[in-house]
């Protein structure tokens, strides 16, 4: 009998969805052309060019020629951060981030300290992983030019009130910059509503192609350019375009956007039933992140008494893709930075499993999940001599 594959993992990365699979395929092969070019070929290609500008776009209402693609959410956050850093050397020298950003800002912005002689703030962060207001606000200088505080958190789902930073970034007059990978296309966005400056978005977590990402720049944000050489992008990040996958993107983000309302409906409701069903079949468990202000596919528990790799390992035997936290420190055996940020000790953020849901996830999984991971817990925990003396003490 052949082995069941469930994939609970859609926050590291989808699938290409057949539509967005079937837009991007004559770019490969009859309109090949280069969007830079004048004649026939490169005409074509610049409108389907634009064409994907307007669709992202469209999906955080923002416009079209605010719109610059890159090689991914890492790229974007990059550039948004050392595009801000380099721009306004002359106006300060301060960063403020805080202590649960991907790596993709965490790195650079150590990078600018290390290197460069910049200041950065890591803002702590409260139980359920949302930055404090008033922390934020006070450790604003002077000598402060950029806030970068991500939409959504990778690891534990948590919301950011985005909204309210960004009001006090205005207030201020420090430009904000938010990691949006998780969040665009997966919850509504208005940038015009939200005082954003800069945002980093990514295709491959809305079942578009990876290897392709959008940085949203306001207009009027001055900005260092990224990629020097040629004119595309404006002028602020050189390179031959990608088209096939900037089609792609630009599908994928119009289906996201005219889907919005049932994904969040569909995947909130899968969600709970998963975290009621494993919180009453498991104990010891804990959900981390905020229940209230959560990305509508995320689920991530801390089961005490256990390391996370064990449970991937069994899990993986049945057939269940999981992750323990962000794929991108899959080959870390450190706990979760994200985790011990919200003040788990060191033996429980290693227990940590995150199960992330999307479109192609049904009822029936979420079932399989409940059946079969309270037997896995049980079985690793009956290895642990931890888990012994406390339900000895019992």
């Amino acid at each position: 009998m052949e082995k069941r594959r469930l994939y609970m993992d859609y926050s590291a990365t989808t699938p290409v969805k057949k539509e967005v699979l079937d837009e991007m395929m004559p770019y490969f092969t009859e309109n090949f052309g280069n969007a830079s070019s004048f004649h026939t070929f490169g005409r074509e290609a610049k409108t389907a060019l634009d064409k994907a500008r307007g669709q992202v776009a469209n999906l955080i209402n923002a416009k079209p020629n605010e719109i610059y693609f890159t090689a991914g959410g890492t790229e974007s956050d990059n550039w948004a951060i050392e595009g801000v850093a380099f721009a306004h050397r002359s106006k300060g020298n301060h960063i403020i981030t805080s202590k649960i950003e991907h790596h993709g800002i965490l790195h650079i912005c150590e990078y600018l300290e290390k290197h460069h002689g910049f200041e950065v703030t890591y803002l702590d962060v409260d139980d359920e992983g949302r930055v404090k207001l008033d922390e934020l606000e006070k450790a604003i200088k002077d000598t402060t030019i950029l806030i970068s505080i991500m939409f959504a958190n990778n690891e534990i789902g948590t919301i950011q009130p985005i909204k309210e930073i960004g009001e006090i970034a205005k207030k201020h007059n420090v430009l904000f910059h938010t990691d949006a990978v998780q969040a665009a296309g997966n919850v509504p966005i208005d940038v015009k509503e939200l005082n954003v400056d800069l945002m980093s978005m990514s295709s491959h977590k809305i079942y578009g192609p990876k290897g392709i990402g959008v940085l949203y720049i306001k207009t009027g944000t001055k900005l260092h350019s990224f990629v020097h050489g040629g004119a595309q992008e404006r002028r602020r990040r050189a390179g031959t375009e990608n088209m096939p996958s900037i089609v792609g993107y630009g599908k994928a983000a119009e289906l996201a956007k005219t889907n919005m309302d049932e994904h969040i409906e569909r995947l909130t409701s899968l969600r709970t039933k998963l975290i009621d069903g494993i919180l009453e079949k498991i104990p010891y468990t804990r959900v981390n992140g905020s229940l209230e202000n959560r990305l509508p596919g995320n689920v991530n528990f801390s089961f005490e008494f256990i390391e996370g790799e064990g449970i991937l390992l069994m899990l993986d035997m049945l057939g269940i893709a999981a992750s323990s936290g962000s794929a991108c420190t899959s080959g870390s055996l450190d706990p979760s930075h994200v985790l011990m940020a919200i003040g788990l000790p060191h033996e429980i953020a290693h227990g940590s499993l995150r199960l992330s849901i999307g479109d192609f996830t049904t009822e029936e999984d979420i079932d399989y999940i409940i059946e079969k991971l309270p037997a896995v817990i049980e079985r690793l925990r009956m290895m642990s001599p931890l888990y012994d003396a406390v339900t000895k003490q019992k």
